[in-house]
């Protein structure tokens, strides 16, 4: 098998969004639904690019997962690693819409997400090892046996580069901050880049000032620090360089996909050897077009989109692919 550029583990569900904006979940009268979940997004996001993409989650074995998987496979994501767990059924999270700052989450994932009973026996190291980039985000560290599934990818990974970590941190996962630190840190020496925001990177090592926190992943063992600073733009740090790029101005209208949109991003230009500043512009701009479009998955950008962007164009439009109302 060629190996994957791009291997991803953690989160998958179905995101319902709505199609009024501006009004509380109460108020809303019709939905349209995605595929959604970080890892899952960071997939597709890298397949837009045409990276060879995979997923390693779980869904329950109902419609909304055989929905998972075909979608999947038509983003160009590869569902091998996909499985479905019977007794429980596939996530679904609402999000209300008020642009521009404003987006709450409304996460279905009890009794247990199906994504959080990843087995150890069940991974494909082999795969693993050989992935251009190995990607996966600290909700698989919430509960067992996704937890210990994701330590020991992470060990059979070995410190390749590229593996990343991100910081992904939702406190509704977890009993508490202290407690997600600790196994953030369980994770970090076994990485080589660390992604998140001034509030993830807070969790992940007790600072939130940019150039701090980056020091402190580095002392962790991480290579490349990747600190989101939302209007302040980025900071990235290698231990050496320190880059900092501002956010790309748009008319936001859901925010939500804006992080896993810069994660493909960032996968993509770290596979193609960019220096870091135009790793940095090319994500920023990426998530900056997700920011300005309504679904997470299906909103992902091209390269094309990307450049059009950066060079002061507005991205060419794309009608949804895998919407449908519900």
């Amino acid at each position: 098998m060629t190996a994957f550029e791009v291997l991803t583990m953690g989160r998958i569900g179905v995101d319902l969004y709505p199609q009024q904006v501006g009004v509380g979940l109460d108020e809303v009268e019709t939905f349209s639904k995605f595929l959604g979940g970080s890892a899952s997004n960071v997939a597709v996001a890298a397949a837009r690019y045409g990276r060879r993409t995979a997923v390693i989650t779980r869904t329950g074995d109902d419609p909304f997962g055989t929905f998972l998987h075909r979608t999947l496979r038509g983003y160009g994501v590869d569902d091998r690693y996909v499985t479905a767990v019977p007794r429980l059924p596939t996530p679904v999270t609402f999000c209300a819409i008020f642009p521009p700052d404003d987006f709450p989450l409304y996460f279905y994932r009890l009794p247990k997400a199906p994504d959080l009973e990843i087995y150890t026996d069940e991974l494909d190291t082999d795969a693993i090892r050989e992935a251009g980039v190995f990607w996966v985000t600290v909700t698989g560290l919430s509960e067992e046996p996704s937890r210990a599934a994701t330590l020991a990818a992470l060990q059979a990974r070995a410190g390749k580069d590229i593996t990343v970590l991100d910081l992904d941190y939702r406190p509704m996962f977890w009993p508490s901050r202290e407690e997600a630190r600790h196994w953030v840190q369980q994770a970090l020496p076994h990485v080589t880049v660390a992604v998140g925001n001034l509030d993830e990177c807070d969790t992940a090592v007790g600072e939130r000032e940019p150039l701090a926190a980056a020091r402190k992943l580095h002392e962790f063992g991480v290579q490349l620090a990747v600190v989101k600073q939302g209007p302040k733009g980025v900071l990235a740090d290698d231990g050496t360089v320190t880059t900092e790029v501002p956010p790309v101005p748009v008319d936001v209208l859901n925010g939500l996909g804006a992080g896993d949109a810069f994660g493909g991003a960032l996968c993509h230009g770290l596979l193609a050897g960019w220096d870091t500043e135009r790793v940095m512009r090319f994500a920023n701009a990426a998530g900056a077009i997700v920011a300005s479009r309504l679904a997470c998955s299906d909103a992902m950008p091209t390269a094309a989109d990307v450049d059009e962007l950066l060079a002061g164009r507005p991205p060419g439009a794309h009608g949804p692919r895998e919407a449908t109302s519900a």
